[in-house]
């Protein structure tokens, strides 16, 4: 994955991410010689995020059809809550 420093978004500014991004769907940015964040355009994040909602959806069908559930009231489930402190 390609990277832009700090230095480099200080004095470029944005159309340092924006070159990155023409080619490729994320930078990360080095702080100090060390990766610390990720950039990308809204449609990869978007695309990303769905993503993510799909796969916890068929956990949840996993865990539905497994029985990995509790059927209870709001009030039970706070007692459960309380109880795992």
């Amino acid at each position: 994955m390609p990277s832009i420093s700090a230095n480099d978004l200080k004095t470029k500014g944005i159309s340092a991410i924006e070159a990155i991004l023409i080619n490729q769907p994320e930078a990360t940015i080095s702080v100090r010689g060390k990766q610390r964040f990720v950039v990308m355009d809204m449609d990869h994040y978007h695309y990303l995020r769905e993503c993510e909602l799909e796969a916890a959806l068929a956990q949840s069908y996993v865990e539905l059809a497994t029985g990995m559930f509790t059927k209870g009231s709001a009030d039970d489930h706070l007692l459960r809550l309380k109880a795992a402190q």
